[in-house]
């Protein structure tokens, strides 16, 4: 098995190299996996970066022991734009912040009748409400929506993010069920006669948006056999 982390002074976790550098060595490394089998190594589990609880106690019934990884509350920006693209800066300010590899998450809410649009954050929802939610659709027959969960990888800084999307059909709906999780309560998934706040959370986790994107995470780390190694004499 080939080892990335055999090349002279070039181990990811190291932080002494200069950032077009790493840049640089980002996308190498990228190329030489598509080519070979290779071992990554880190010094320190991948710190998933968020503040909300209820994400991270999904994270954590998901993903189980799969994939080594610390967590740590950062406050990043509310930005603006395409959800891949506000997930990969997300991470690349984690990754500088935090000096280190980083798993980072956006979710929204999308409805079809308004093409997508509005891809709700957090503070749309405290603004409008779930009623204000169901609002928006009252003039459109179409009350088809979609869940979305982009998580980006960054194995450090300089390193271009790597982005993981799942996504989950279903529609809009009035509220129901516990209003602690949030839009849970008035998007209800295709196939089901619950909305995500109605159902049990193993069963709410088989389907999200979350599970699929973290299934593409899980399968990544298995591709390029992701370890944590912290003695320095081993790499």
């Amino acid at each position: 098995m080939t080892s990335i982390s055999l090349l002279p002074k070039f181990d990811i976790s190291q932080n002494y190299l200069l950032n077009p550098i790493r840049v640089t060595l980002g996308l190498w490394v990228k190329e030489a996996m598509a080519l070979v089998r290779a071992e990554v190594v880190l010094k320190k589990p991948v710190t998933f970066v968020t503040g909300n609880a209820k994400k991270l106690e999904e994270v954590k019934m998901i993903l189980g022991n799969s994939i080594p990884f610390s967590t740590l509350r950062v406050d990043l920006p509310e930005l603006q734009g395409e959800p891949e693209e506000i997930s990969k800066e997300k991470a690349r300010i984690a990754a500088k912040q935090i000096d280190g590899a980083v798993l980072v998450e956006d979710t929204c809410l999308c409805f079809n009748a308004l093409h997508g649009l509005p891809g709700f954050e957090k503070w749309f929802l405290q603004k409008l409400g779930h009623e204000g939610l169901n609002n928006m659709l009252a003039a459109y027959k179409d009350k088809s929506a979609y869940a979305l969960c982009v998580f980006s990888l960054a194995l450090g800084p300089g390193f271009e993010p790597t982005t993981f999307v799942g996504r989950t059909e279903g529609k809009i709906v009035p509220a129901r069920g516990p209003a602690d999780f949030g839009w849970d309560p008035v998007f209800q998934p295709d196939g089901s006669d619950f909305t995500y706040a109605e159902m049990p959370k193993d069963e709410k986790n088989k389907i999200s948006h979350r599970r699929r994107a973290l299934d593409k995470v899980r399968d990544h780390f298995r591709e390029y056999d992701f370890v944590v190694r912290n003695d320095d004499s081993q790499v």
